[in-house]
């Protein structure tokens, strides 16, 4: 299977399995999303069908699986990747309790931390700490390209569920007003589910996001 090129040095892959928390579980479609150039590439979460995933890949070698966050529909698949392309895994710390509930045995290859900056194809992401959605969500923004990989964090439409269990809907919403809704109004939003969106139009919505809750 090929991943769609959607931009400059971006590609897209749609997944689609089980999203299992708290005792229930939901079909679910996920957006893959690989960075890079030819050679080399990132990987934006690894979700339900890494054989899917590692044809999009080919060749090509990974320098990381980035994970926005750790709930098990963007993460199923991290351990079968990182194994077959000798890639570390990396996550934001505050999310091992969410991790943890995935897999007990196996930890992450190395952390995320906010601020820290990746290159790679020629394209920087910066790693942008966005807790609510998870304790460790993190976004990645690549100024270059005018682009936000928001995960599960701010999707087309409004934020991030926060019923789960380690979730909270206060926090996710100081972290888009803080963090999210300052960058750039025609930043492209690319999310971990769905369509695309804008930051500008995101933001102009915040209102409506804190009267209606989630």
């Amino acid at each position: 299977m090929s991943a769609e090129k959607v931009g400059e040095g971006v590609e897209h892959l749609t997944t689609s399995g089980k999203f299992e928390i708290d005792g229930n579980s939901f079909d679910v479609d996920n957006n893959v999303w690989i960075i890079g150039d030819s050679s080399e590439v990132v990987l934006l979460d690894a979700p339900h069908d890494a054989e899917a995933i590692k044809s999009a890949i080919g060749d090509r070698n990974v320098v990381a699986i980035l994970c926005t966050h750790s709930h098990n529909d963007h993460v199923n698949a991290a351990p079968a990747i990182a194994s077959a392309f000798d890639a570390p895994i990396l996550l934001n710390p505050d999310d091992r309790v969410v991790w943890n509930l995935t897999y007990p045995d196996r930890e992450p290859d190395g952390e995320i931390t906010d601020g820290e900056v990746f290159t790679i194809g020629g394209i920087e992401l910066r790693a942008i700490h966005t807790p609510g959605h998870s304790p460790g969500s993190t976004v990645f923004y690549a100024p270059d390209i005018g682009t936000l990989f928001s995960g599960d964090t701010l999707f087309n439409g409004g934020p991030g569920a926060t019923g789960p269990s380690y979730s909270d809907f206060n926090v996710i919403i100081e972290s888009l007003a803080d963090k999210v809704f300052s960058l750039p109004g025609d930043t492209i939003v690319r999310t971990g589910h769905g369509d695309t969106t804008k930051v500008g139009d995101e933001a102009s919505r915040l209102e409506e996001y804190r009267e209606r809750g989630y």
